[in-house]
């Protein structure tokens, strides 16, 4: 009776255990849902997170390990003339020479025109009339203080990294081979001319451009002068690097050939003298070049200088070109007067360039550009 007394007592303890049981699970179980689909969804989003963190690092390593490439175009035809290299810097890099000579690409030569002025070109309008129409077949390089062309001009953005030069100082030649060494780094490049702001042309671009690229040799004036203006101005210091008997006198504006200008940027013997011993009176930029090339390169020079320059009058600056002296027949003259010898044969062109011409002049050297030099406004 106890026993059954004790079953019946225990019974309602059992429901209860059994209810609290069932909820226990029933809360577990759902506890355990609620938890499962959190975490999956916390776990898709680590991966969708780590995947888009891998994806925009392996766009971003991409980007940095893939550079633009520089093509065979812009290394053989450098486009933007400033850069940072010192004057050693630029003649090192100028100074190369391949050593395949056969050109893996179409080269068509090209004329360097190089302009060593104070400011600006004055004459540039000139000068717009004479390249237009030729693209392809020259390039320009202007060592100036400060000059700056509107976007338009074929003188924009042709200026080079330049620096001060004074009046026949050991300078001008610095600024001659900054000039020959920037021309250099384009390869299309065969022959170099220097010009100064009151320079003008005194014949059309497809005449030049055909004496020059047809020529058999380099144009710089050297001759031998005794007095004051010419071996007097010789230093005994130079010796016997540069003897008196070596020493010449030229004009500065040359005209001269790929092989050449790179021999002139990579002298160290000859230019280091001038740069220690030809100093105020000597005026270096009227010796170097007529005692270097004689010196080392003398069988393939003319000893003339194709840039038309008046001294007649004596002193230390050439005659002044106004206005007034620009006429049809000045021109012509300058044109046709006198004979020379072009590859071996006499020819009646000896003078291609002329100087010293003002910006008073501009106006009727415009006028005159298409009836006496033929070139086409």
């Amino acid at each position: 009776m106890k026993n059954n007394q004790n079953s019946l007592f225990n019974a309602p303890l059992q429901l209860a255990n059994l209810l609290s049981l069932i909820l226990f699970f029933g809360f577990g179980l759902c506890l355990g849902i609620i938890l499962t689909f959190h975490l999956k969804n916390v776990s898709f989003n680590l991966q969708f997170t780590q995947f888009s963190l891998s994806t925009d690092t392996d766009h971003d390593h991409q980007t940095v390990s893939s550079p633009p490439k520089i093509g065979l175009e812009d290394y053989i035809h450098p486009t933007d003339l400033m850069h940072d290299l010192s004057d050693q810097q630029l003649i090192w890099r100028a100074s190369m020479v391949p050593k395949v000579m056969e050109y893996p690409f179409h080269r068509t030569p090209k004329v360097a025109f190089m302009f060593l002025t104070r400011g600006s070109v004055l004459l540039s309008p000139l000068w717009e009339m004479f390249f237009k129409g030729h693209d392809g077949l020259f390039n320009i390089y202007v060592h100036s203080s400060n000059w700056t062309q509107p976007i338009h001009s074929v003188f924009y953005g042709r200026r080079i990294p330049s620096k001060a030069v004074e009046w026949g100082k050991v300078s001008m030649i610095e600024a001659e081979r900054r000039l020959l060494a920037n021309a250099l780094l384009d390869f299309s490049n065969q022959r170099f001319v220097l010009l100064s702001e009151a320079c003008i042309p005194l014949f059309n671009f497809t005449t030049v451009y055909s004496y020059l690229i047809n020529s058999n040799h380099n144009y710089i004036e050297s001759y031998d002068l005794a007095g004051p203006v010419g071996r007097g101005r010789y230093s005994l210091r130079m010796h016997p690097t540069v003897k008196i008997g070596e020493w010449r006198k030229g004009s500065q504006w040359f005209e001269m050939n790929r092989d050449l200008a790179i021999e002139v940027i990579s002298d160290n013997t000859y230019f280091p003298v001038f740069q220690d011993h030809c100093n105020g009176s000597c005026y270096a930029d009227e010796h170097y070049l007529p005692t270097f090339v004689t010196r080392r390169f003398g069988e393939r020079n003319s000893n003339r200088t194709l840039t038309f320059v008046d001294w007649s009058k004596g002193g230390p600056h050439p005659t002044r070109y106004t206005r007034y002296d620009v006429t049809h027949e000045f021109l012509e003259k300058l044109r046709n007067e006198r004979h020379c010898e072009y590859n071996g044969r006499r020819n009646e062109t000896c003078h291609l360039f002329a100087r010293k011409f003002t910006p008073h002049a501009l106006d009727r050297l415009l006028r005159l550009a298409p009836k006496v030099l033929h070139i086409n406004p």
